[in-house]
């Protein structure tokens, strides 16, 4: 179907998600019009090492009463205003099959990345950072005991903009009964692929990617960092393990050093965009625990950061993107070189 004509940078075309099976709308051109939207003002970049009033910080108070320890590396509790709760009883609704609900049940925590309140994980030390992956292998680990969870959401919401209740630099994981519908979609495409084929959806799709290079901005000796070819926000990216794996459970030490070491690139890079605290919602998609073997699963994780322009313009999803699919402007590809020629040096530490 190649038509010497046809030029996916010049041309609007949809683009196929391989991992959920939607589509994205691109239309490379509309980056030539001129931008006369709403403007929000630059976000506040500059914060104490240690806030009184902050929930997060070490021995401070949170909003429920509990007085935080005097932590000095990640430090995790339940979250206080948790989403699923622990004791939900099971049941649901089913009237005619047109009013349909269950019931969920789940467990919420909290990981304050550091005690510092001014430290996000582009500002942390790669060293740092490990501990930050320590605490995730260790408490998905623990979740995983309980026999009832199906799934364990391992994400990150950065900066006020994705909704972030509190400024202390923190993580979050959900842990659940059921399989949520992004991680069913990608589980389905990844089975079918794997049965068909034999192989691994995203090892095939990562070594095209690491041929063609286009869309590649750094790697390191167990992973690839990449603008997906579907990628729908404007400085999308992946990091994706160089080894078949399906979850952090089984990550070496050399593993979670290089995981540290991407996540840590990688966010800096986001950060000199535009010389800002990038935010972005991040997140780790692996296999479903507590259902058995998921051979087809392959461990990656995604960063969606909303900035388009400049740290005061971001991309919002309405009209058409809410009632038809995603659509977006500047290519996977040109996002990707943006990124590759970033400076891996933080600017407030080059300056």
């Amino acid at each position: 179907m190649n038509n010497e004509n046809f030029d996916l940078k010049e041309h609007p075309h949809s683009r196929l998600n391989i991992l959920t099976g939607d589509w994205i709308l691109v239309s490379p051109h509309r980056t030539k019009r001129p931008w006369q939207g709403k403007v929000e003002a630059a976000q506040a970049d500059e914060r104490p090492e240690y806030d009184p009033n902050c929930y997060l910080c070490p021995g401070n108070k949170r909003a429920d009463g509990s007085e935080n320890p005097e932590y000095k590396a990640s430090y995790v509790f339940t979250n206080d205003y948790s989403s699923l709760l622990l004791n939900t009883p099971d049941g649901g609704l089913n009237d005619d099959e047109l009013l349909v609900a269950n019931s969920q049940r789940g467990i919420c925590r909290v990981i304050s990345f550091s005690p510092r309140h001014d430290l996000t994980l582009p500002q942390m030390k790669t060293e740092d950072i490990r501990k930050v992956v320590d605490v995730w292998q260790t408490e998905y680990q623990d979740l995983a005991t309980y026999p009832w969870i199906k799934h364990i959401q391992i994400f990150e919401n950065k900066g006020d903009i994705m909704g972030c209740s509190n400024p202390h630099p923190h993580g979050q994981i959900w842990a659940q009964n059921s399989i949520p519908v992004e991680v069913a979609k990608e589980t389905q495409q990844q089975k079918e692929y794997f049965e068909q084929k034999g192989r691994s959806l995203l090892g095939d799709y990562l070594q095209l990617e690491l041929k063609r290079g286009e869309r590649i901005i750094f790697e390191n000796e167990h992973f690839v960092v990449l603008v997906p070819f579907w990628a729908v926000w404007p400085y999308e990216t992946m990091i994706v393990s160089k080894r078949h794996i399906t979850s952090l459970l089984y990550f070496t030490d050399d593993e979670k050093t290089a995981l540290a070491d991407a996540i840590k690139r990688l966010t800096v890079r986001y950060d000199n965009m535009f010389e800002t605290s990038f935010p972005y919602s991040s997140g780790m998609h692996q296999a479903p625990v507590n259902m058995g073997d998921h051979p087809y699963w392959h461990w990656h994780m995604h960063f969606y950061p909303p900035l388009l322009r400049s740290a005061t313009v971001k991309k919002f999803m309405v009209g058409y993107e809410m009632l038809a699919n995603p659509q977006r402007d500047i290519t996977a590809e040109f996002a990707a070189e943006k990124l590759r020629n970033l400076s891996e040096v933080h600017y407030k530490s080059a300056r």
